[in-house]
């Protein structure tokens, strides 16, 4: 969500359960393929949902066979945590990872739950029962500060921009393009396309990204690169002084 607050409900697929919760600015919900699923501000109430009826017959949607009584039930009451957490990550609230020129968060996933807290891993489980999933991030660039030059190994990348004014090079297999982005604009890199976003108002970029990948997102950078080279081969290759490698800051890691 960008603003405001709401109420958000869900009726899951596999156990019939309906699971309400309050959601803020600053965080993400997810709603599995197939499942009923409302966002409703807080001003309104529920009898629009109580207009949901079972369908005669089979239409490709899985409904559970008491929808009827459950959406007459509904209520807008703060679900248990551990029902919560299957479908909201407080993206917001999570752990920020600075870069030169910016900071990143993102809903953290990963297959195994490695290194992922208590209601991380509740989050994570849930996003891996199901195929073809996307998690979401921010990305804030200062202003004047750059997303330095990057390729994902196991993602496709987009972005919508919320705030400030940038511009955007990607270098793909087949073409490289330079392009401007404002509020309001959409970003696609495919996965293995190096790019780079850099902020040119004097307001910060901010964008909300999205990552096809199933699990931990594998991202290789510039400065990565670079430290990860003998100084002596990169004053070669670009015919510089040693030492000038030395000077290049590290990104936190993810």
């Amino acid at each position: 969500m960008n603003m405001g607050t709401a109420w958000v409900g869900v009726v899951g697929a596999d156990d019939s359960v309906v699971t309400t919760y309050n959601v803020t600015a600053g965080q993400v919900i997810f709603f599995p393929r197939n499942t009923v699923h409302w966002v409703k501000n807080p001003q309104g109430g529920v009898d629009f949902i109580r207009t949901f009826e079972q369908q005669p017959e089979d239409q490709a949607v899985n409904l559970p066979n008491n929808l009827q009584e459950l959406v007459h039930n509904a209520s807008y009451v703060q679900s248990p945590e551990r029902l919560v957490w299957r479908y909201f990550y407080d993206l917001k609230g999570s752990a920020q990872y600075p870069f030169p020129g910016g900071v990143f968060q993102w809903a953290r996933y990963r297959i195994n739950g490695t290194g992922l807290n208590e209601t991380e891993k509740i989050f994570s489980e849930s996003l891996n029962q199901h195929e073809n999933t996307l998690t979401l991030a921010t990305l804030r660039i200062f202003s004047n500060g750059l997303g330095q030059p990057h390729f994902h190994f196991n993602a496709n990348e987009m972005g919508y921009v919320i705030s400030g004014c940038g511009k955007v090079g990607v270098i793909a297999s087949d073409v490289t393009a330079n392009f401007n982005i404002d509020i309001g604009d959409v970003i696609f890199f495919p996965v293995g396309s190096q790019h780079y976003i850099k902020s040119v108002c004097d307001e910060d970029l901010l964008l909300i990204l999205a990552y096809s990948t199933g699990n931990q997102l594998e991202t290789l950078r510039m400065n990565d690169y670079f430290h990860k080279t003998a100084d002596h081969i990169l004053a070669q290759l670009f015919f510089k002084e040693q030492k000038e490698f030395q000077k290049i800051p590290q990104a936190s890691k993810k």
